[in-house]
């Protein structure tokens, strides 16, 4: 009895302190709940909730109940969100994204609820610091880079907006990976964010989806398909909240995990000793949501990652059913669902829900091909974030076919009626166009065209000639040996060396050449049949749209042109953006405080046009001041964490010039570090005076990860350590330059460097960024940039204005031509970039090998050769542009009013003005505010 009493004495004060909390939130009151409470809160959790034992109340177990305690709040908003949503019956749009890169979630959730200081307080009364709490949440590793962020930030903005929306992704155990820095550069284990739980999530085991692999698909007596036996799984939902700023709208984040029923865990075979086939089931649907982006280097791997794709689009589009279904009570009515569903894939990795949704909508829900098809082009729109072909995904046919039957027949027709479409627009007079179109165009490639149109690129026979039947042949050879250059007839001349094996029972190989001995040709493979994700995305949708003005254009003009001819009404650029609340309200809060005072209202925090007005006060000497005091707080902060990560102590007073970013070749790590290999060895040929006067002290940062596959990625990460370890300990050196590779960077380690940050490098060779968002975070927490015109650098540099932005290198109309300069073997290199290479060959950086690495800008033609990314075209202009910043920064008043300059020009880089033109020119949804 004495616990019962207890017990509900507790619940009761519970309640109380929920009360308060709520009714705060209520009216988003200035006044926020009192510190006293929210302790009792968290003193609740910490004996109620518990997940550690009672005798300590330690770090972690802190932040555990505060997590908990805040998340009651969240729950009673988040719970009002959903059943508003559904009373009303309006339209909602569904985010689908493989990634969700979150970042920490306290101090972004305590923020939005405008309850920062009563924590604060309140755990203070508790024996803690806020701050020190917070560190204790790992970063959920549900995403890797830019993709993934962008994702998060939308989220954010269509909560603080207060549209109806949710997410859709998967929930990875073992994220993508943890990476570490040894002596041989990149390591990857696996993450353990889930180690110790999550207390954001709430696993829904009410919420769950079969999902098939697999199987056969047959055809039932009134002509209805069905896609029987097979391999299969469950998908069960975990939500996670996601907050609006100052606003009691709170949306949801649903991932998806995958499982087997406890029946199909084979006893028998366990305890006759067959342990791993007995848990094979568990297994296969478990690993599914293991690792993001598990390496498809292997047949396994792609069946793996095309598992996970289907297993997105499948239970997201279940789900996002039978909500509608419930929505719409008894009077379901199909030709509806895309007035109330609006579904935007990010990227080609949701493309299967496309054929998915057509599956549903034919074999489940018995409509008609034309029914299903309207249905599906009018609720579909397609992000595109690439230029680069190879990464424009497509799948083996065949694979496709043994894993999903039934989507490969919707994936024909869908194919056939394009083929319609094509031959309808281009007729069939002109064969090689029309050939020519469906070869660029089709879904399917490398795949004969359907039997309907079999005879459409079938050209003429030519009239027979009265000659011998060798003759033709001979004239053909003719006219190319007058066509082929010296190099080609060189090749024939040694062919003519070449022996060719026996045939026809002959023992002796023979010399071509000789009497009636005919090389035989060696057969030509045939290129594989694949699945184009993107044309299928193009096809199946009403909407598609590029990340940043110059790559919308792109997409217009090169990479979809015959669709945009097809159909001009599809393409719409969509700018990116980032939250301005976790990007500087939260992160920066030196700096946040200078905003606010000096334009007078926190209003920037959600209308981002009120920065601009800081361009008034740029010349002023006290913001100047100030602002330099914000920047220099930031800084220590950096030289602690550098200190405690990597051991390396930086000045806080050198210049802190930091590039951090998913390592590959075209984002140019490798430019970066040769340009400082070549500070570096201007540094060494000069005296101790000389360097002084010649160079600004400069913290060079680096930081991202390779993927696990991606050898010349991980070598220029070797490359970046090995420099690093060499001039960090070169005593002529000291202060004026050091470099530093940031190990495991993510959110949390970005919302520490970009507010230190003064110089950024965005230097991808321009036209292969589709558009960047941390150049905007960057911009946003007055940091200059150095880039070319790629991506998103073209609009801010407008923004900030030319004499505030680092321009430098080839443009993206001139990269094709300097590619075939390149090939063409007219490409003459600077001198200093002969030196830097030469400089790295020496042996300077140490015993590693980089023939590879430095071998990939050489040459003129190869796969890894003839520098494709335009390293040594750009690095004059680079080193160049590169003294120009040396020099602004020596003036500080200058620099600093080119920094204040980015700050204000950057308020069009806001997520909100994004989301707000995806929800008025694709989405067609309004925002709900809860009463």
């Amino acid at each position: 009895m004495l616990c019962t009493h207890r017990h509900t004495r507790e619940h009761r004060r519970r309640g109380k302190v929920l009360n308060v909390i709520l009714e705060s939130l209520g009216t988003i009151s200035p006044f926020p709940p009192d510190a006293s409470s929210i302790a009792s809160s968290i003193k609740y959790h910490a004996e109620f909730t518990p997940l550690f034992s009672p005798e300590k109340f330690d770090l972690p177990k802190a932040f555990f109940a505060t997590a908990q305690s805040i998340r009651d709040a969240l729950i009673i908003n988040w719970n009002a969100t959903y059943d508003y949503y559904e009373r009303l019956n309006v339209k909602q749009a569904y985010y689908l994204s493989m990634e969700f890169l979150q970042g920490r979630a306290l101090l972004n959730a305590i923020g939005n609820l405008g309850l920062t200081g009563a924590y604060a307080e309140a755990l203070s009364k508790l024996g803690h610091n806020l701050e020190n709490i917070a560190c204790q949440e790992p970063d959920a590793a549900l995403g890797n880079g830019g993709l993934g962020r962008l994702a998060s930030c939308f989220l954010d903005s269509l909560a603080t907006l207060n549209y109806p929306a949710w997410g859709y992704g998967l929930r990875y155990r073992y994220g993508l990976f943890k990476q570490r820095i040894t002596k041989e550069g990149q390591e990857e284990v696996a993450e353990d964010w889930l180690e110790m739980s999550n207390p954001w999530e709430i696993v829904r085991n009410d919420v769950t989806y079969p999902v098939k692999f697999y199987g056969k698909v047959v055809t039932s007596s009134d002509g209805k398909k069905h896609w029987i036996g097979g391999e299969d799984i469950k998908a069960v939902a975990y939500d996670v909240p996601i907050p609006g700023y100052k606003t009691k709208t709170t949306i949801n984040l649903r991932l998806w995990s995958t499982k087997v029923p406890s029946e199909d865990f084979d006893l028998s075979a366990f305890n006759a000793g067959e342990h791993t086939q007995a848990a094979e089931a568990l297994y296969k649907a478990e690993k599914i949501c293991y690792v993001l982006y598990p390496g498809d280097e292997s047949v396994e791997g792609k069946i793996l990652r095309l598992k996970q794709q289907y297993t997105l689009c499948s239970a997201s589009l279940q789900d996002i059913i039978a909500r509608f279904e419930r929505r719409s009570n008894a009077n379901v009515k199909w030709e509806e669902f895309p007035e109330k569903v609006a579904m935007q894939m990010n990227d080609t990795h949701p493309t299967l829900c496309i054929p998915e949704l057509m599956r549903i909508l034919m074999d489940v829900k018995g409509l008609s091909w034309k029914e299903a098809w309207n249905i599906t082009q009018r609720t579909m729109a397609y992000t595109n974030h690439t230029v680069l072909p190879e990464a424009l995904e497509k799948w083996s046919l065949e694979l496709m076919q043994q894993l999903l039957p039934r989507h490969v027949e919707i994936i024909e027709m869908i194919d056939e009626e394009l083929i319609q479409t094509i031959v309808s627009e281009y007729g069939t007079a002109d064969s090689d166009l029309l050939e020519k179109k469906l070869k660029q165009m089709r879904i399917l490639e490398n795949v004969e065209l359907p039997a309907a149109f079999s005879d459409l690129l079938v050209k003429p026979k030519e009239s027979p000639v009265a000659v011998p039947s060798d003759e033709p042949e001979k004239s053909e050879e003719k006219d190319k040996k007058k066509d082929d250059d010296d190099d080609d007839e060189e090749e024939e001349e040694e062919e003519e060396e070449e022996e060719v094996e026996p045939v026809d029972g002959e023992n002796e190989p023979v010399k071509e050449g000789t009497q009636a001995k005919k090389k035989i040709p060696e057969p030509v493979p045939e290129p594989p049949k694949m699945v184009r994700m993107a044309n299928l995305c193009v096809v199946g949708g009403h909407a598609v749209n590029g990340v940043a003005a110059i790559h919308s254009e792109i997409v217009k003009d090169e990479v979809f042109n015959d669709f945009f001819k097809l159909w001009p009404e599809k393409f719409q650029n969509k700018t990116n953006g980032v939250t301005p609340r976790r990007w500087i309200r939260f992160c920066n809060p030196f700096l946040s405080k200078i905003i606010t005072n000096w334009t007078g209202t926190e209003d920037w925090v959600l209308n981002t046009e009120k920065l601009a007005e800081l361009r008034k006060f740029a010349d002023n000497e006290d913001l100047q001041t100030q602002w330099r005091a914000a920047k220099m707080s930031n800084k220590l902060k950096v030289v602690s964490f550098l200190k405690e990560k990597t051991g390396y102590l930086v000045s806080p007073d050198a210049m802190f010039d930091i590039q951090v970013k998913r390592i590959h070749e075209y984002k140019r790590q490798l430019l970066n570090i040769l340009g400082i290999v070549y500070r570096y060895k201007m540094m060494k040929e000069m005296s101790a005076s000389e360097r002084k006067e010649k160079f600004v002290p400069r913290v060079c940062i680096f930081g991202g990860k390779a993927f696990a596959t991606y050898v010349q990625a991980k070598r220029i990460v070797k490359f970046i350590t090995d420099v690093g370890a060499t001039v960090n300990h070169d005593p002529d050196i000291g202060d004026l330059l050091k470099v530093v590779f940031v190990p495991d960077y993510n959110v949390s380690v970005a919302e520490l460097l970009i507010p230190a940050s003064e110089l950024s490098q965005h230097i991808s060779t321009a036209g292969m960024e589709a558009s960047g968002t941390s150049n905007m975070k960057f911009a946003m927490n007055g940091c200059i940039l150095i880039g070319t015109l790629d991506g998103a650098n073209v609009e801010i540099r407008e923004e900030v204005g030319e004499d505030n932005f680092f321009l430098f290198g080839a443009e993206a109309h001139e990269i094709a031509g300097l590619r075939k300069e390149r090939a063409d073997g007219k490409f003459v290199p600077d001198p200093r970039f002969e030196e830097v290479k030469e400089f790295v060959r020496s042996g300077v950086f140490g015993p590693y090998n980089y023939d590879e690495l430095i071998g990939s800008l050489e040459g003129n033609e190869g796969f890894g050769r003839a520098d494709y990314f335009l390293v040594g075209e750009d690095f004059p202009s680079y080193i160049e542009c590169q003294e120009k910043v040396d020099e602004a920064y020596r003036d500080q008043e200058r620099w600093t009013r080119m920094s204040i300059l980015n700050t204000a020009g950057s308020y069009k880089f806001s997520s909100d003005r994004t989301i707000n033109e995806y929800a008025q020119e694709i989405w067609n949804i309004k925002p709900v505010e809860l009463p």
